[in-house]
This record gives structure tokens, C-alpha cells and sequence, in this order.
């Protein structure tokens, strides 16, 4: 019982670790110091081996519990009074694997947790609206992109942003009678990813 108890924990440890890089984000955004936000994000490579990792040691677990159920069946002839523990029960198994479940999931919902920003910029002239992406370093999930998202929209004069992680760029359109290039980019470096270079688009229609 104890050893199943041991391998809960286990899988509950390799869930976090696959998922520390896309709560990071999160933590950071909502306790005011987006500078960490990327403090994890040298885990992503490592993510598949994590959740395989988490998949397995939880299915070690469960077959181990009701491996254990199945013999206590088959010597239903011998009474006992022992009863496990709350941490050694199916139960708590069950929450574990549900919260590993979230945990694995993470990324899918991560954004429900950054505040909604709303754009209120109010371009006097279109020959003001600029459009200019920005490759940056660092993104890993769809946590990071929400992130840097939140962080540029709260600048004065931004129309649209499109963040993305596997392109490892964020596209901003805005009025540079407002802001300009460098306030975007350090908004970006604000959130502990880094904007390595930028060019300007000259087709500044919809994003």
C-alpha cells in the first residue's frame, strides 16, 4: 500500500515538471512579476518525457491498487480490521489522477487565468497605423503566448496583437502616434522572453 502511496506522489511530481513551464507564465502574470515568466521554460524539450513519465508511474499505480483489491478478494476467507489510510486509497488515487490530468492539460485553458485587455485605441490617421513583427525567444506554450499577448496590450495605441509560440513571433498593429517599436519590445522583455529582432510589414490591413 505504501508503495502505491510513493508512486502517487511520483506522478504527481512528473506533472508538474511537465507542466511548470506553462504555470510559470501564469503565476508571474498574475503575482506582478512577469520577469520569471520564463524562468521554467528550459523544461519544454523534456515535456513528452514528463507526461509519459507521469502516464506511466500513475498507471504503476493503479494497477498496483487494484492488484492489491483483486487478492483481498481472492482471500475474502481471512478477516481483518486494518484499514488504509486516506493517502493509501483508491480515493486519493483517483484525486491524483485527476489532478495530474489538469495539470498535463494545463496549456489547453491557461488562458482563462490573464486578464481580458481590451483595445481602446482611437487612430486619427491611417498613415499612424503600423504593423511590425517581432521574433522572440523563449515561448514554449500557448501560457507564454497569452503572456506576452496581455503585456503589449496594455500599452496606449495597440489595434491587434497575434502571438505564437511555434513561430516564435508576435505580430502588432498600432498606431505610432501613440507607441512606438522599442515601448513594444520592452513590453515583451518585460515578460522574461526576449524579442531578438523585428521588421516592418508594409501591408498593415487586418491582422
Amino acid at each position: 500500500m505504501k508503495l502505491t502511496s510513493n508512486i502517487s506522489g511520483l506522478g504527481i511530481m512528473t506533472a508538474i515538471a511537465a507542466s511548470l513551464c506553462c504555470i510559470t507564465p501564469v503565476l508571474a502574470a498574475l503575482a506582478g512579476i512577469s520577469g520569471l515568466a520564463s524562468t521554467f521554460s528550459w523544461l519544454e524539450p523534456a515535456r513528452p518525457y514528463f507526461i509519459g513519465a507521469t502516464v506511466l508511474v500513475l498507471g504503476l499505480a493503479w494497477y498496483q491498487k487494484l492488484k492489491i483489491i483483486r487478492t483481498d478478494d481472492v482471500h475474502c476467507d481471512c478477516e481483518t480490521d486494518t484499514k488504509p489510510s486516506f493517502w493509501q486509497s483508491q480515493k486519493f488515487l483517483g484525486i491524483v489522477t485527476i489532478v495530474a490530468t489538469l495539470l498535463l492539460a494545463f496549456p489547453n485553458y491557461a488562458s482563462v487565468f490573464f486578464p481580458k485587455v481590451e483595445n481602446a485605441a482611437v487612430v486619427i490617421s491611417h498613415s499612424y497605423i503600423q504593423k511590425v513583427e517581432f521574433t522572440i525567444k523563449g515561448m514554449t506554450c500557448t501560457g507564454c503566448e497569452h503572456h506576452v499577448k496581455s503585456e503589449v496590450n496594455k500599452l496606449d495605441g495597440i489595434i491587434e496583437v497575434a502571438v505564437s509560440y511555434e513561430e516564435g513571433n508576435a505580430i502588432v498593429k498600432f498606431d505610432k502616434s501613440k507607441t512606438s517599436i522599442e515601448a513594444i519590445t520592452a513590453a515583451i522583455n518585460a515578460t522574461g522572453y526576449k524579442a531578438t529582432k523585428h521588421h516592418i510589414i508594409k501591408d498593415a490591413s487586418q491582422i
